[in-house]
């Protein structure tokens, strides 16, 4: 795939100021086979002045360009890139016609086409953010020339057409979608194929959720669970919102190879249909999925109704969208704990990328984002989670009702329009006489993560905090107190709580009462920030932390262990033996499972070296039996259900589980489903007791898409010269793995055990990968940085390696800033080893 000229935002305002786009009438013929599809687009729009500009678009072939009726000669019309001229353009309305052939996608990217292999049905859909509409159709691609979209999409027969207006097939056999109000490019959606579709009606809109037929039985049985949500969901923010939903329908489509994990097409939601659920599923794992509905349904107002005017303003839609997304379901649904989810995952992806060089402001200045390449490099943690932190930090300063009122305030002066920081900032204002202008300025135009240290004094009778800030923001923190249970000397009662800000004007008061054993800072975790324990707090925590009654409070004590061993302040060892003492106790799936992925993934594979990995997953199975045993009674089957997926992951031996497969059941449940088998032929492949026949027999067994990646998971992770030769080939040789494919080999290709053998990848990566990202685009630079990389090879010759990749080589935007965080994680790995 050639590379496209990007936009710069210098570029988009100049076209801005010229023209303003009216209506978009586009046609796209399906029926072109595997390969190419059709592509006719005319664009109304008018121009301010006389003056020259540009459409984009990248066609497979350019069959004729017509302006204002007149036909123009394919011969001396440069196309330059991605860019058509037009050229002379006069004051006033003009007509543009483009007919084109445009290329599917294997990447995501466009419009992706997808074959199902367990029933051969196909599927397309789009993904157009952030400058993909030029790969389906031509267009002014930026965010704020929003026009009116008219769709008429041919499709084969028996396919259904979903876009983002409701829609009708015609008498022709073609599809019609009913005609947008004024929406970015591209937030342009369709999503053709034979779908199995579940529809309803609420509050006098059509509503519907669809999924591959293969499909079928899963979505058929969490469909009450997923429109019950969505029904919650859009009750609740029409009570918070004086807008009214902005659209004349409500679609979400689970569709195949989706790169990220949803987006926000207005009327028509895409998700990766992961979250049509084939096997068993913690309640969490629900939850993560009702978050994302949330979300992208928060998105409709905040995102597609007022819209980021250029892409520094990315922040906006999404730290609102992941703030009101957690905050709507704890108020709307039965998951009432999500801001425990999001404190012990999301959050922690926050803070790690907010210590990367690569860190920039939630709000970064607009020269930092000069173009849309530089733009798609910010969405991150800190656009995501950091940025709603940020705006829970602002609710419980501001008090939600101002914020709210703000917040329609902004709606009300910008819908079907665009917007920009400050005047999200002038809405809120307005609704308060607090500085909000100040606070912006320390919340989302600076960078890093700041860092309270508590200290306590006591006298008889009396005893203070003082809570010491190591950076810039103001910070309004909940503190816990916590005294050990007069009656029970393992458990912790919890003796006040009280608001404090920081700095602490004037110097804080002392308080009544003996000293406490534990004294959280931040406990309802409302700011954004590390926390250090004071002596006696940290003592009690490492020991106890099983005992704090809140798993809100717990998991912002993991989240403090979690950041003193990556910052060396506590030892790894010591991390693991907490999580070996205290998780068996633990009732919050979020908590076990962010405790469990840490300890695995970070502690034992990359912080210890590797002559203690062996004693490191010995301590993590022992820990995950325990909880096995914990749960034979079957009344915590979530529970049981992560000990069991990750006693697998750290297995050394292949005994039981071989065992496990062999009897198609864990004793004592649960029975292996497919993401079970697969992940155990996974582990099996690790360890070398399995070989090529027996994952082929299982993929006869599972056919489908998902078997398809398990498989190649597999075979990459085989510890045999000629598999790791055929999985590298596969991944930067040939070019034909889709994206998941391409991730799933990745996935299985590098191996803590098997560093000796694939030594010489090490230095093969770098060229390989800058040479893939290039011919590949975007989607699969992001996973050759983040899963094709070399994690397991943590010596200073890779980081040496990686650093002469940066400054010798010229990879393309999206893999430098991957190799960036990669090699920052590895030096920190390095830090901690010698720590």
């Amino acid at each position: 795939m050639a590379p496209m000229s990007v936009l710069t935002r210098d570029e988009a305002q100049t076209r801005a100021k010229l023209l303003d786009v009216h209506r978009y009438q586009i046609e796209l013929d399906l029926t072109r086979g595997d390969e190419i599809f059709d592509s006719r687009t005319v664009i109304r729009f008018s121009t301010r002045a006389d003056g020259d500009t540009f459409v984009e678009l990248k066609p497979a072939e350019l069959r004729s360009v017509t302006l204002d009726g007149n036909p123009l000669d394919l011969d001396t019309l440069h196309l330059d890139e991605n860019r058509l001229p037009l050229k002379d353009l006069t004051a006033g309305e003009h007509e543009l016609r483009i007919d084109t052939t445009m290329r599917y996608s294997r990447t995501g990217e466009g419009m992706h086409r997808f074959t199902d292999p367990t029933d051969g049905e196909t599927y397309v859909y789009t993904q157009l953010f952030m400058d993909d509409v030029q790969r389906v159709f031509a267009a002014f691609d930026q965010p704020d020339l929003k026009a009116v979209f008219e769709l008429t999409v041919t499709a084969p027969e028996g396919w259904t057409v979903l876009a983002n207006g409701i829609t009708e097939r015609q008498d022709d056999g073609s599809w019609r979608a009913a005609a947008t109000p004024l929406i970015s490019t591209y937030l342009v959606a369709v999503a053709a194929g034979p779908w199995h579709s579940v529809r309803t009606e609420h509050r006098g809109l059509p509503f519907g959720i669809h999924c591959r037929r293969s499909l079928a039985p899963h979505l058929d049985t969490d469909a009450d669970e997923i429109l019950d949500i969505t029904r919650a969901c859009f009750d609740r923010y029409h009570e918070k919102f004086e807008e009214p939903y902005p659209f004349d329908s409500y679609d979400q489509a689970f569709v195949p190879e989706f790169n990220a994990g949803a987006m926000e097409n207005p009327g028509l939601v895409t998700f990766r249909d992961e979250f049509v659920y084939r096997s068993a599923v913690t309640d969490t794992e629900r939850q993560t999925r009702a978050m994302v509905i949330a979300h992208e349904m928060a998105h409709m107002w905040f995102g597609d109704l007022v819209t980021l005017r250029w892409w520094d303003d990315i922040w906006l839609n999404e730290s609102f969208a992941e703030y009101m997304g957690y905050q709507t379901l704890t108020e709307a649904t039965r998951f009432t704990d999500t801001w425990t989810d999001f404190g012990i995952v999301r959050k922690a992806w926050g803070y790690d990328a907010d210590q990367r060089p690569s860190t920039h402001p939630v709000a970064p200045d607009p020269e930092a984002v000069p173009d849309t390449a530089s733009a798609m490099l910010n969405f991150d943690g800190i656009s995501y989670a950091k940025g709603a932190s940020a705006l829970r930090q602002l609710v419980a300063w501001l008090g939600e009702k101002d914020f709210l009122t703000g917040i329609n305030t902004h709606f009300a002066r910008h819908k079907f329009a665009n917007a920009t920081l400050a005047d999200f900032i002038e809405s809120l204002a307005a609704a308060t006489e607090r500085d909000v202008h100040a606070w912006a300025d320390s919340w989302l135009r600076t960078t890093g993560v700041d860092t309270l240290t508590a200290s306590v004094t006591a006298q008889p009778g009396e005893w203070t905090l003082t809570l010491d800030r190591a950076g810039s923001r103001p910070h309004r923190v909940t503190v816990g107190v916590y005294d050990r249970d007069l009656n029970d000397s393992r458990a912790l009662l919890l003796r006040e709580r009280y608001e404090t800000d920081i700095p602490q004007q004037p110097a804080p008061e002392p308080r009544t009462g003996p000293r406490p054993a534990l004294v959280v800072p931040n406990d309802l975790d409302l700011t954004y920030a590390k926390i250090r324990l004071d002596d006696v707090s940290s003592e009690t925590a490492l020991r106890g932390i099983s005992d704090v009654p809140d798993a809100l409070t717990r998991a912002v004590l993991w989240n403090t262990l979690r950041d003193m061993v990556r910052d060396g302040d506590l030892a790894p060892a010591a991390y693991l033996e907490t999580a070996r003492t205290h998780l068996p106790e633990e009732s919050d799936l979020a908590v076990v499972q962010g405790v469990l992925t840490f300890a695995a993934a970070q502690v034992a594979d990359r912080y210890l070296p590797a002559h203690e990995r062996p004693a490191a997953l010995a301590t993590l199975t022992s820990l995950c039996r325990d909880l096995i045993r914990r749960t034979e009674d079957g009344d915590h089957p979530g529970l049981r259900l992560i000990a069991v997926r990750h006693l697998i992951d750290v297995a050394a031996q292949p005994d039981t589980i071989s065992a496990w497969f062999s009897e198609g059941t864990v004793p004592g449940g649960p029975e292996l489903d497919p993401e079970l088998r697969w992940r155990i032929l996974g582990r099996l492949a690790v360890l070398g007791a399995i070989d090529d026949a027996v994952i082929d027999t299982e993929l006869v067994q599972d056919p489908s898409a998902t078997g398809q990646e398990g498989a190649a998971r597999c075979r990459a992770a085989l510890p045999d010269p000629v598999a790791k030769r055929a999985a590298w080939d596969s991944m930067f040789t040939t070019d034909d793995l889709s994206n998941y494919l391409f991730t799933a080999t990745a996935q299985g290709f590098w191996q803590p055990e098997q560093t000796d053998l694939v030594r010489q990848y090490v230095d093969l990566y770098w060229n390989d990968a800058v040479a893939v990202a290039a011919r590949r685009g975007p989607a699969i630079a992001e996973a050759a940085g983040r899963w094709a990389f070399p994690a397991y090879a943590i010596t200073p010759e890779t980081l040496q390696a990686g650093e002469q990749c940066l400054t010798e080589s010229t990879p393309t935007p999206a893999l430098r800033r991957k190799l960036t965080d990669q090699l920052d994680d590895l030096a920190r790995a390095l830090r901690v080893r010698e720590a």
